[in-house]
């Protein structure tokens, strides 16, 4: 069979939206997309941030349990010291309390900080 000039063979290009690409052929991933996708590594990523906040809960409970906890003992062993029991409580304790509850939001914040730039990939 011949080709005649009239027929010449034409090229067609066909447009659509890019493919994407799947994981194992780009050799890359996002964490977003494996959190999203409820994936075992998404798991993985979501888990690691709960223990982390969990660590610096405890951290914080313990801290408050040794400062807090040994009071009641000390208390009863000056049964006539009403006065310093409330100073201890009123104002002894405000300061550590607070400076407490500003560490663990600062570090709650900043474990919070670094899921985020783990998961966007900065």
């Amino acid at each position: 069979m011949t080709v005649s000039p009239d027929h010449a063979e034409r090229r067609v290009v066909v447009t659509g939206p890019p493919r994407q690409s799947g994981r194992a052929s780009s050799g890359y991933y996002r964490p977003r997309t494996e959190i999203d996708e409820q994936t075992t590594l998404g798991h993985t990523y979501v888990r690691s941030l709960m223990r982390t906040q969990l660590r610096a809960a405890l951290t914080v409970f313990a801290i408050l349990g040794l400062l807090v906890g040994p009071l009641p003992l000390l208390f009863a062993a000056m049964p006539d010291a009403r006065r310093l029991e409330w100073a201890v409580l009123g104002f002894g304790l405000y300061a550590p309390l607070v400076l407490l509850a500003r560490w663990y939001v600062r570090r709650a914040e900043r474990n919070e900080r670094d899921f985020i730039r783990l998961v966007e990939d900065r």
